[in-house]
């Protein structure tokens, strides 16, 4: 998408970054602010050393890796981009620091383990890896080598999404955007491309993904997109754009009518 949603495969909807209550202060421009994480030199040997690694190509590729687990085209680093390094798009930098953690979601204290399958559940549209199996040990390894000398609450700059205000959306203007920005890395029917994902259709994020609510949606889109930041988009142009992509079809998530079980949605909800 060429726009400020270029190389978005808005993942995660989940998101392991704030959620939609917690985040912070608008970062400055996100493309530009890239995390800190040990260099591979640090990675120690043996069993927890190929654990880090394995961990760290499961982010990379997972659907090839764990194809029975993913019903998408997308892959954990789609929605944290610069593998999990790129400030104000959802770093994975200090996310290990931050659990346990209460999410109004489910009205739960969740383990670093549930919100990881949240996330292959509804951003990438499969099921739930085995919590102690050997995959989640690995991806929970990485996770902590990419936080460490992050002492909890796991808060570094660029956490999570920013602040974006919610305007009056208005998704004719987004799919005008959409058309002169986006349809070069994501295709004219959201349908992905080689460049990026699918932002729509059978192939893309379920509704109950993080993504597919509007703010969330619009701050990626107005901090990140397009990746090659060819333009920028205003605070108004994101939240156009972003009307337009999550109101295209997409799959259905199955429990949507379990999530916020105290009846205090956000006002962005699907």
């Amino acid at each position: 998408m060429g726009s400020r949603i270029g190389s978005l495969v808005l993942l995660a909807a989940a998101l392991f970054g704030c959620t939609i209550e917690q985040r912070l202060p608008r970062a400055p421009s996100s493309g530009e602010l890239t995390l800190r994480i040990p260099p591979d030199s640090t990675i120690p040997g043996g069993p927890l050393g190929a654990a880090i690694r394995r961990g760290r190509a499961l982010l990379a590729k997972t659907k090839d890796s764990l194809p029975g687990h993913v019903g998408s085209a997308l892959r954990c680093f789609s929605c944290h981009l610069r593998d999990g390094t790129q400030g104000g798009a959802l770093p994975l930098v200090g996310v290990y620091s931050r659990f346990p953690e209460y999410r109004s979601r489910n009205a739960q204290v969740n383990l670093l383990e549930d919100r990881i399958n949240d996330c292959f559940e509804r951003s990438l549209n499969g099921t739930a890896l085995p919590r102690d199996g050997r995959e989640m040990r690995e991806i929970v390894a990485y996770l902590a080598f990419m936080s460490r000398g992050v002492a909890p609450p796991g808060v570094v700059p660029g956490s999570g999404l920013a602040v974006i205000l919610l305007l009056t959306p208005d998704s004719a203007r987004g799919r005008m955007l959409f058309s002169e920005t986006c349809v070069r890395c994501h295709g004219a029917n959201g349908e992905g491309t080689l460049l990026a994902t699918p932002l729509w259709g059978p192939r893309a994020f379920n509704i109950g993904a993080g993504m597919a609510r509007l703010l969330t949606a619009a701050a990626f889109i107005r901090d990140n997109m397009p990746n090659d930041r060819a333009i920028t988009l205003t605070d108004q142009q994101a939240v156009d754009v972003a009307a337009f992509v999550v109101s295209q079809p997409r799959p259905d998530f199955a429990r949507k009518e379990l999530d916020w079980p105290l009846g205090n949605p956000p006002a962005d909800l699907a």
